[in-house]
């Protein structure tokens, strides 16, 4: 008889994932997604000039310190509240129910914040029109994102944070 003696496999679920990591792939997902939204605003409030990809640059810097945060915040505690609200609804339904609520919170704070960034104070009429024109127009593109991530990028994000 041999005696063999077996090496156990290594524990792939051992290794965690890098804090840099994660917080890249956040870094990346907020650019793409919060930069292009903030380019139609930044547009549609002020149109293409010059100073276009500065004006840019400052209202995406705004709402990176602000917003977005804040964003990541609310969709923990809206999935949770879906999930605790609809357990017997499979996960796809649960994810297209909070990328609804998200695109919709995310796309009135962004466009609060371009047009503040953009208009100012100065006049609350005009940064009242700024922000409804900039949230009309970015919405479908902002609900168009929120439903392919909520479908696709979400699930595999959560994982992905989670490791």
């Amino acid at each position: 008889m041999h005696s063999q003696q077996v090496m156990p496999l290594p524990n792939i679920d051992s290794k965690k994932t890098p804090v840099i990591h994660k917080i890249l792939v956040v870094l990346a997902m907020m650019t793409v997604m919060g930069g292009s939204l903030i380019g139609l605003m930044t547009y549609i409030n002020l149109g293409y000039s010059d100073t276009f990809f500065n004006d840019w640059l400052m209202s995406f810097l705004l709402a990176a310190v602000t917003v977005m945060p804040a964003g990541f915040i609310i969709m923990a505690l809206l999935t949770h509240i879906v999930e605790k609200w609809l357990p017997n609804t499979n996960e796809k339904k649960r994810n297209i129910i909070v990328g609804l609520f998200m695109a919709i919170t995310m796309e009135s704070a962004m466009a609060l914040s371009t047009a503040i960034n953009n208009i100012g104070f100065s006049s609350q009429t005009a940064l009242f029109n700024h922000w409804l024109e900039a949230l009309l127009a970015a919405l479908p593109l902002g609900l168009t994102l929120m439903i392919i991530t909520s479908l696709t990028i979400k699930p595999k994000i959560e994982r992905f944070l989670k490791s």
